[in-house]
């Protein structure tokens, strides 16, 4: 992607309604100080009836790099913009819009965010690959597509087993998505087989565990010996899910991975250059400060 003009106050933001949580800002202005671009990134509060005020307002604004979409706004966006991006329509969500030629174009950079943590066990062989998914909002449609995409057989659990079955129905008529079935709370004595060359992942797409939100209720007695426990989750850094999952002596991948790489991803539809990725500990150490 070529490098983008900046034209003077140039400036990006994240929406959403609650706001004040975000990290994107932190995340946003680390990067554009370390590469030591003349632009800015803002958080917006915007409530679900001034959506649409919002975008018409931003699309005159010559300084205005993009957005990107969070909670509760990432299906309600898709009908006031231009155009989605082949991926985001597959998803069914969008959590970053760029102008373009005097338009409005949706993107979800959920996906790439979400496989960057596993990429090193992506590119490995594996005679199977097997994820327990929990959640169905929009965040789990980009989970469970991104997964699907790397041969992943999938079960997704939910409160909500109308939406379970609605996520499956998504993917009809393929076999590799099994959906609906009810949150793994009661123990089990189910034997599992010989796991060798199996990849086992477990995911929490949902705010359980969030603070201020009760846990995943998951026994670890239906988690597969040597499964990777991936939590979205980032605040906090260590969820309950996380916590139990090392007493197991699992490996685990916190939510800052997702956050940081579905924010790399934006960073360059914004601004036209890639993140400056040489220093991810220390952003890592700035958003849990």
């Amino acid at each position: 992607m070529s490098e983008l003009p900046f034209a003077p106050g140039a400036f990006a933001e994240v929406i959403g309604d609650p706001i004040g949580h975000s990290k994107s800002p932190t995340i946003h202005k680390f990067w554009l100080d370390r590469a030591g671009i003349p632009a800015d990134y803002r958080a917006a509060h915007v409530k679900p009836e001034d959506l649409w005020i919002y975008f018409e307002e931003r699309r005159r604004d010559p300084a205005w790099r993009g957005c990107n979409v969070t909670i509760p706004h990432k299906q309600a966006v898709m009908k006031l913009v231009d155009r989605i991006d082949p991926a985001a329509e597959r998803i069914g969500a969008v959590n970053t819009v760029v102008p373009a030629d005097g338009k409005l174009v949706g993107y979800n950079t959920d996906y790439a965010g979400f496989l960057e943590p596993i990429r090193p066990l992506l590119a490995q062989q594996h005679l199977f690959r097997m994820a327990r998914v929990f959640g169905t909002g929009g965040a789990a449609k980009a989970v469970v597509l991104a997964l699907h995409d790397h041969g992943f057989t999938i079960v997704v659990a939910a409160r909500d087993l109308d939406k379970a079955r609605a996520l499956r129905e998504a993917f009809e008529p393929d076999e590799r998505l099994i959906a609906p079935i009810e949150i793994f709370a009661d123990p089990t004595d189910f034997p599992f087989d010989d796991r060798e060359g199996i990849l086992d992942l477990v995911v929490n797409t949902t705010s359980l565990g969030m603070n201020g939100q009760p846990p995943l209720a998951l026994d670890f007695s239906h988690v597969p010996p040597d499964a990777v426990i991936y939590d979205i989750v980032y605040a906090p850094l260590e969820t309950p899910l996380l916590a139990e999952a090392k007493r197991h002596g699992l490996r685990t991948i916190d939510g800052l991975h997702m956050l940081i790489g579905q924010a790399a991803a934006a960073f360059e539809r914004f601004y036209g250059r890639p993140a400056p990725r040489d220093a991810d500990d220390a952003l890592r150490a700035l958003l849990v400060a």
